[in-house]
């Protein structure tokens, strides 16, 4: 085996990732792939049925200077119906990105 000389090390080959879709689904698809970490942005809130005459998106201001929109969903029934269609909407998110 051949030694080293103190303090030296073969330098490392740059890390080469997949180029970057052009648009679209695939760019986001692309962009999750890449991030270590993850944001899941959420809101909850409990009124009586029929109460609420309308719904929009909700506003996000990202870091970057852009802003984004998150769709609300609703969900109606008794506790124990709203548990399992949270629990079975949350779980079709993550389908939409199985490489994460």
């Amino acid at each position: 085996m051949p030694r080293r000389s103190a303090g030296r090390s073969r330098p490392t080959p740059p890390v080469r990732l997949p180029k970057s879709p052009a648009r679209g689904d695939a760019s986001v698809a692309y962009k999750m792939m890449l991030m270590a970490n993850l944001t899941l942005i959420y809101g909850l809130r409990l009124l009586p049925e029929g109460e609420v005459a309308a719904i929009e998106d909700a506003k996000l201001k990202l870091a970057n200077g852009h802003e984004a929109h998150v769709t609300m969903h609703t969900i109606e029934g008794s506790r124990e119906e709203i548990e399992k269609q949270l629990k079975r909407s949350l779980d079709a998110f993550f389908d939409f990105y199985p490489e994460i």
